[in-house]
């Protein structure tokens, strides 16, 4: 009967537990969780930086967020988002739900709550490999180590900010900020604010300083100009090439006086928790080796949900916990470690001659579907329908052209490959 250490309770580490609570090949389920309470980046807090413990604030959430998805395609399988007349929830919401999908399948009672993971390590045990967790209790203050047979981690990926390397940027003679220590507008009253990246937390936030500050200048590097109408305080640029003083010099040759640059580049994936002994390392945020994003090729024992991005996530997580569970009952065998390896080269050989870079092994996209398709297959387990990534694709287009009014479109799926849409009151059925 295996052991099964879930390190944090975010979604992917509900998801894991629910599915693996109920095989019967399992004998124990912990879930191990630095904060207080379940949700991961879902749970809003004013404070940044590090909380009561010494620990570092793990929640990138600020407090007027709404989801910059459709709840249509942010439920489980299993266990979909309650029905509600709107489709794009604040995040307190997404929150309460996660909280009813953990009660609802008895996970809550297996999280250990202001557990801090310390250590992962594996050691050789009587009968084939373990893994030996140490894990701190921030009450007592407490070490406890234990050994389990599969140790899962779902540590979440939007916690450890990304800063760019912009020459000027640690001398910038005004205020540098990220986005993961982003609350409220109000800090950059009556400042002018350089908004690095374009991505949906840089975009939502750059709208919502321009009620506070009399100029913002968004810089980024997309590829389709967003046909969004901005405000008149609001400007966007190329790339910036350096920062001297005050000034920041863009890639078109123009120069702009700041008070703030404000940092939306995104996230690394940061395992600080596990021994070098694990296997995995994590390079230019390309983590290796995994297969198939997700099954730890030196120490099959270990996997990780939730690494790939631009997906429907929720959803994902349960396939991939679904595949690897599959794998621990014997419904399926993995491949042996030489296969393994063969295909997680040939797969980044092949994203390189599409164009991806290393930075980009883990994005999906327009491959989200072949690779939903690829677990679904090899375990024999049920995929995911096509209306999904049909309503993210739609709606991540809406959200770049009109970035004011899209989150009062209202979706509704209509079987696994349409759906309807209501924008500005009409009514639209897509395939």
């Amino acid at each position: 009967m295996a052991r099964v250490c879930i390190i944090g309770a975010g979604a992917a580490g509900l998801c894991a537990a629910r599915h693996i609570l109920v095989e019967s090949c399992v004998s124990q389920v912990d879930v191990l969780e630095q904060a207080g309470q379940l949700g991961g980046t879902w749970v809003y807090t004013e404070n940044v930086g590090y909380d009561d413990f010494g620990l570092p604030i793990h929640t990138s959430m600020y407090k007027s967020l709404r989801t910059n998805l459709p709840k249509e395609i942010m439920g489980f399988p299993d266990f979909p988002v309650p029905e509600s007349e709107k489709s794009y929830l604040p995040a307190k919401d997404m929150l309460a739900f996660l909280q009813l999908y953990a009660d609802k399948h008895g996970v809550t009672p297996h999280i250990k709550f202001k557990h801090h993971v310390q250590q992962v390590m594996p050691k050789m045990g009587p009968k084939g490999e373990l893994w030996e967790v140490t894990y701190k209790n921030m009450i007592t203050l407490e070490s406890t180590t234990k050994e389990y047979d599969y140790v899962v981690i779902c540590n979440g990926h939007y916690n450890t900010p990304f800063i760019p390397s912009i020459p000027g940027l640690k001398k910038f003679e005004g205020d540098v900020m990220h986005s993961h220590d982003y609350r409220v507008p109000e800090i950059f009253t009556g400042k002018k604010v350089l908004v690095i990246g374009a991505g949906p937390s840089g975009m939502d936030i750059a709208l919502e300083v321009t009620s506070v500050s009399p100029r913002i200048i968004l810089s980024h590097h997309l590829k389709e100009q967003p046909r969004t109408v901005f405000p008149d305080n609001l400007v966007q640029k190329p790339d910036v090439i350096k920062l001297e003083g005050r000034k920041a010099f863009f890639q078109d040759g123009t120069v702009e006086e700041i008070d703030v640059v404000f940092l939306c580049t995104g996230y690394l994936y940061n395992f600080p928790f596990l021994h070098e002994s694990c296997g995995i390392v994590v390079e230019d945020n390309c983590v290796e080796p995994l297969y198939k994003h997700l099954v730890n090729i030196n120490h099959p024992s270990m996997c990780f949900i939730g690494v790939p991005y631009y997906v429907c996530a929720f959803s994902m997580f349960d396939l991939q916990v679904r595949y690897y569970v599959r794998s621990m009952n014997g419904t399926f065998s993995l491949p042996t470690r030489e296969q393994m390896v063969e295909h997680w080269e040939e797969e980044k050989k092949n994203r390189a001659a599409r164009g991806y870079t290393k930075r980009q092994a883990h994005m999906m996209g327009p491959d989200q579907e072949k690779y939903y398709a690829s677990l679904a297959d090899e375990a024999s387990t049920a995929s995911l329908p096509s209306v999904l990534t049909k309503i993210r694709e739609e709606s991540s287009i809406r959200f770049l052209h009109n970035l004011k009014h899209y989150r009062q479109d209202i979706y509704k799926i209509i079987d696994d490959d349409t759906y309807e849409i209501i924008s500005n009151g009409k009514r639209e059925i897509l395939c």
